[in-house]
């Protein structure tokens, strides 16, 4: 069975730091994307970055400069740096993955982890 599980959240001042971590376990053939999305109170859950299995990246305009996504393909862990914190920072931050389980012919099936909660105070 496989399991997204995430940490490195908690309560920050606005300018502070802190570094997301995700690690997919199970039976994995490959992960092709890995990402966050996060998802405010009241709010549609979006996108914040996405990494590729080669590192190319792509983020939501409004982390751009400030947030850097990475990964460990050995290790199945995709990774977020926050920098800058802003209030409006604060959410849910889910980790995402695109997998095919068991060989290439597999269809890819999207995964989510449970979620971690981001607050960053004013």
């Amino acid at each position: 069975q496989v399991q997204l599980v995430e940490s490195g959240g908690g309560l920050v001042q606005a300018g502070g730091s802190l570094r997301l971590s995700c690690a997919a376990s199970g039976t994995i053939f490959s992960i092709n994307v890995m990402g966050w999305y996060r998802q405010a109170p009241g709010k549609q859950r979006e996108l914040v970055a996405t990494i590729t299995s080669r590192g190319n990246t792509a983020y939501a305009d409004s982390v751009k400069g400030r947030f850097t996504i990475s990964r460990d393909n050995a290790r199945n862990t995709v990774y977020l740096r926050m920098n800058s914190l802003k209030p409006e920072d604060t959410a849910v931050y889910y980790c995402n993955a695109d997998m095919k389980i068991y060989s290439d012919y597999d269809p890819v099936v999207d995964y989510w982890g449970q979620g971690v909660q981001v607050t960053v105070s004013s």
